[in-house]
């Protein structure tokens, strides 16, 4: 799946109704590493290295984050783009970009969706 600009990304958020609001705006890039996810969550040691990954997700479920967020003190923007199918090491698995009024906002904004993302929207197989 071609990956989106995050020049444009921006352009297109500074050019919306309600940019004026707008102190800060985030970016997540989240990319496929080669440490297997439990070495460093869960500190298991002596796992094979990642290879690549196995990505999808639930359309209806990010939704429904997506939107959740967009509900939470001082966004006024967000935009989610989730890749999809086979992926290799260093490449992309997700963008997000949040955009709000302060920096505290801007920042529980952004944690709080993407771990949402990660916890409830997305199927992830580690190969």
């Amino acid at each position: 799946m071609k990956r989106p600009s995050l020049d444009q990304w921006l352009a297109e958020a500074r050019a919306e109704q309600g940019a004026e609001n707008c102190g800060m705006y985030l970016f997540h890039t989240g990319v496929v590493r080669e440490t297997p996810k439990a070495a460093v969550r869960e500190g298991v040691q002596g796992l094979d290295a990642v290879r690549g990954m196995e990505f999808s997700y639930d359309r209806e479920k990010l939704a429904a984050a997506i939107e959740r967020a967009k509900k939470l003190p001082g966004i006024f923007h967000i935009r989610v783009w989730l890749n999809e199918g086979r992926l290799s090491l260093g490449e992309e698995i997700m963008l997000v970009l949040v955009g709000g009024d302060i920096r505290p906002h801007v920042i529980d904004a952004l944690q709080s969706l993407v771990g949402e993302i990660k916890t409830g929207c997305v199927i992830e197989k580690e190969l």
